[in-house]
């Protein structure tokens, strides 16, 4: 049920981003493969944690650019030639985003511009989101992708703006409780608690719907 769930795009660049993908997955040569794109995205997050380490803001901003083309056209790929492969391209597309997220946080809290903590802390948040999504696709059959009118899109556009800034010379500094927190870090904590608050009231709504669907039985003694 989980792979084959209707996917449900509600975010704000959803269509303009299809029909982009879907005009460069019909000029794609035959010899690539979605297989070759998922493989692009991986290694453009390994570049992203050794180049955010050495502190090269300007290609780890091109490599999230380079990201969402082998993350976002896989798939893409697959529906337009229809060779899709629902149950294996599920697991690997979310098992590549898993190992992504890892490596983008990684390489941004490594990085002189972000707290090492910031950055894991960051990972473990939008994991819970993914986690949240996997359960209710396989729970409520329907798999939404993103929260609200923001999806993993509208996330790598605002971060590579930050990184733009930043490596601009964006370099304001708050202190708080002891810390000095950069402007990346501010960035990386708000939108952790945007993305817990959004994640638990969809959990929370998803149980609801749930327990309407499954109401308590009384029990009856043998």
């Amino acid at each position: 049920m989980t792979a084959d769930a209707p996917r449900e795009k509600a975010f704000l660049l959803a269509r303009p981003e299809q029909r982009l993908l879907e005009g460069i997955a019909r000029r794609l040569s035959a010899r690539v493969l979605p297989d070759h794109l998922t493989a692009l995205a991986l290694a453009s997050a390994v570049a992203f944690a050794v180049a955010g380490a050495l502190g090269w803001l300007w290609a780890c901003a091109g490599l999230l650019v380079l990201h969402w083309l082998g993350d976002s056209l896989d798939g893409t790929l697959a529906r337009v030639r229809r060779t899709e492969r629902p149950r294996y391209g599920y697991y690997l597309d979310h098992l590549a985003d898993a190992v992504s997220t890892a490596l983008v946080g990684l390489g941004l809290g490594l990085s002189a511009h972000m707290h090492l903590a910031v950055g894991l802390i960051v990972v473990v948040a939008y994991l819970a989101l993914s986690i949240n999504t996997y359960l209710e696709t396989q729970a409520l059959g329907r798999f939404r992708l993103g929260y609200g009118r923001l999806g993993p899109t509208e996330a790598r556009l605002a971060l590579i703006a930050l990184l733009a800034a930043t490596a601009l010379g964006a370099h304001a500094s708050v202190v708080v409780l002891g810390e000095s927190l950069t402007v990346l870090d501010l960035a990386a904590l708000g939108t952790t608690a945007a993305m817990l608050a959004a994640g638990t009231t969809r959990a929370l709504g998803n149980l609801r719907t749930l327990a309407l669907r499954e109401p308590v039985r009384p029990y009856t003694a043998p």
